[in-house]
């Protein structure tokens, strides 16, 4: 049946059949075949809905406890997200997403300000705004994180007031250090693989480090250069 609305369990509305899915640990029963926990779960919950799960993403390396920064594969499913139209993920529950109350937060926020929603094998939608504290703390979260962000920007603007005007265009490496040195930690993920650029310019949007002039996020090309300021910095 085809139709731009589907109905979970309860009545729930999706604009889509389509969803992500994304699972933490049991990399060791992965490479086995086995499904696992999570997966089954996923699954279940999917067949009842009348859901199609397009893509499954896996971050086993890390810790249900680790910020969802430092995750690559939460990495690939923002950067998944902003070429497909899918708008749902699906995990088994709230802790598979993040254990760290404020981390959970946090990554909810990156989702919801893509327009997503993140829904759990039993069916409840952690992107719900009835819920008064859940509200509460998603927005404590949010406005630390741009609490965070402006004050690096207010410390780095009067850093460039006390260096005086010296001409000419400074690099990003001198002007966004915090940019440059976050672009490097972004090369590589914790297995060890390499980021592509585009890859480490949509981490950087993600975390509201966009270019300045435009407002949208790095350019390949000054993605690079920031690799190559970072190396060549003493």
């Amino acid at each position: 049946m085809r139709g731009t609305h589907s109905s979970g369990p309860g009545g729930r509305a999706y604009e889509s059949r389509r969803l992500h899915a994304y699972e933490l640990g049991h990399e060791r029963r992965r490479r086995q075949g086995q499904r696992g926990r999570q997966r089954a779960a996923i699954e279940a919950y999917a067949k009842r809905a009348g859901l199609l799960v397009t893509d499954w993403f896996y971050d086993p390396a890390v810790s249900g406890a680790d910020p969802i920064e430092t995750r690559p594969g939460f990495s690939a499913l923002l950067d998944r997200i902003e070429g497909n139209g899918v708008r749902v993920v699906l995990i088994e529950d709230a802790t598979r997403f993040a254990r760290d109350l404020i981390a959970q937060e946090l990554g909810i926020v990156v989702l919801v300000s893509r327009g997503m929603k993140i829904i759990t094998a039993n069916g409840d939608d952690l992107t719900d705004t009835s819920d008064p504290s859940r509200v509460m703390m998603r927005q404590i979260a949010g406005s630390f994180a741009q609490y965070e962000k402006a004050r690096l920007v207010a410390r780095l603007r009067r850093a460039r007031e006390v260096k005086g005007k010296l001409g000419g265009r400074k690099p990003l490496a001198e002007t966004r250090p915090e940019v440059v040195e976050l672009a490097r930690r972004l090369r590589r993920t914790r297995s060890g693989k390499q980021r592509s650029l585009r890859q480490i310019s949509a981490e950087l949007a993600a975390r509201g480090f966009v270019a300045e002039k435009t407002g949208r996020p790095f350019e390949a090309a000054q993605v690079s250069r920031m690799l190559e300021n970072s190396q060549a910095a003493p």
